[in-house]
């Protein structure tokens, strides 16, 4: 073969980061040895992989069709290295969660993943579902547990387990201790809400696309424990998953407020580029999720140990 194992991680990485300084540092390689095999991999098929904006290296037509077969290859490889070496241990592991997922459901799958692999690798990042999806879309990462939407035709969702999104308030709130609350009522209270980009503001946006006028504003909030200590607080109401909530209305110290007009109903989703090939690590991390979900309908049935 014309090419070499090393050109191909060089070429992945530089996409992934689109930059070579970043490649390099990722590879432990010096920034001279990383442009090198680059261009010795165009050279050697005169084929250009990327375009170059500034600084920037942005994957041309050619190199877009290259990156999931070689990431795939390479994949196969560490496979073929580990059966040679006799080592049954699934490899590295990159993993995207949305806050949801990443604060209360990713850390117990982990433990479940690690004890069952004791020598496995799993590095996790924790964003919002739109960064999750464009890490996904870059090969920056192998999986995403996701709360929102993926329309992206790179991308392959695979349903995983129904969430609800309730909203709630403080128990001194005047809407506290109602039966159900009407949407007409909600629009003339302060909202603490969710950032843009997260699948809990795209799920609340969308129960509510036929309000006119829309919510009253006070916060937006890229964090999910923050939004419930500022209703906590009393600066207004907020709408996250039950299952965030759970605790917080076992203790009393927020109330949820039933809203019949408004469906809530959202899954969480299991992602991945399309080009992706399954691991064993990516395999056996998929069924520790499927193993924390089964025999549950939504999140929030999930056994969990409680916060005190």
């Amino acid at each position: 073969m014309r090419f070499t194992l090393r050109q191909l991680e060089v070429f992945v990485a530089i996409a992934r980061g689109e930059n070579v300084s970043r490649a390099a540092e990722a590879l432990a390689l010096s920034q001279s040895a990383t442009s090198a095999a680059l261009a010795e991999l165009e050279h050697q098929f005169d084929c250009p992989l990327f375009d170059r904006v500034g600084k920037r290296l942005r994957l041309n037509e050619r190199g877009s069709a290259l990156l999931p077969r070689a990431v795939e290859l390479l994949d196969r490889a560490l496979e073929v290295e580990a059966l040679l070496r006799d080592d049954q241990t699934p490899g590295k592991l990159r993993v995207g969660a949305t806050l949801t997922i990443g604060n209360y459901l990713a850390p117990l799958i982990m433990a479940d993943y690690l004890q069952r692999h004791p020598a496995g690798q799993v590095a996790l990042t924790v964003h919002n579902t739109a960064t999750i999806v464009a890490q996904v879309q870059r090969y920056e990462i192998d999986l995403g547990l996701i709360e929102g939407r993926a329309d992206d035709t790179e991308i392959e969702v695979e349903p995983w387990v129904e969430d609800e999104l309730v909203v709630f308030c403080a128990p001194e709130h005047a809407l506290a201790g109602r039966g159900t609350v009407s949407v007409e009522e909600l629009t003339h209270e302060w909202w603490i809400l969710r950032e843009r980009g997260s699948g809990t503001r795209e799920t609340l946006e969308q129960a509510l696309r036929h309000l006119q006028g829309g919510l009253q504003r006070r916060l937006e909030l890229e964090h999910t424990e923050a939004v419930k200590r500022a209703v906590e607080s009393g600066l207004g109401i907020g709408c996250i998953s039950r299952l965030a909530l759970r605790d917080a209305f076992r203790r009393g110290s927020l109330v949820p407020l039933e809203v019949p007009e408004l469906d809530l109903a959202r899954r969480f989703q299991f992602v991945w580029h399309r080009g992706k090939y399954h691991t064993a690590a990516i395999r056996a991390f998929l069924a520790a999720c499927r193993r924390m979900t089964a025999g549950v309908r939504r999140s929030h049935e999930i056994a969990l140990p409680p916060v005190k």
